[in-house]
């Protein structure tokens, strides 16, 4: 379908639809296109700019469908990191004196955050203690 604005010979503006531009012209030449204002039988088109998808229509609409999936992955994100936190101890700065004694059976298996510097991390990892950095994430996140 082609919509086109149209308008006739006393300035009264409308729109019309055609399956294609020859039905345009076929209904103008035989009277059949009038006003629906006064009814005159005098139609012509107005210009109007055509509705093209450019490039950057395109990345617009990509850009507004990922900042809506990058924010429910982000809220999904701050929803794990939220479980992790209401299941586990926060041993603060003791994070790889009490990760070892778990890994080493010195004290009971529990799931504990805390601090760890880069090499302590590392240090701890080198010991076969599994552990996973906890991001920090927005609060504004909705």
């Amino acid at each position: 379908m082609i919509r086109y604005s149209l308008t006739c010979d006393n300035a009264h503006e409308f729109e019309g639809w055609f399956s294609e531009s020859a039905d345009f012209d076929r209904q103008v030449a035989t009277g059949f296109l009038t006003c629906p204002v006064c009814h005159s039988a005098t139609i012509s088109k107005l210009l109007m700019a055509p509705s093209v998808s450019t490039a950057r229509k395109k990345d617009e609409r990509q850009t507004l469908a990922m900042d809506a999936m990058r924010q429910e992955a982000l809220q999904k994100l701050k929803e794990a990191v939220a479980a992790v936190k209401a299941n586990s101890e926060d041993v603060g700065t003791k994070f790889p004196e009490e990760a070892r004694k778990i890994h080493y059976g010195e004290a009971d298996a529990r799931g504990i955050i805390g601090q760890a510097t880069l090499d302590e991390a590392q240090a701890l990892v080198e010991e076969g203690i599994e552990i996973a950095a906890i991001p920090v994430l927005p609060e504004d996140v909705h």
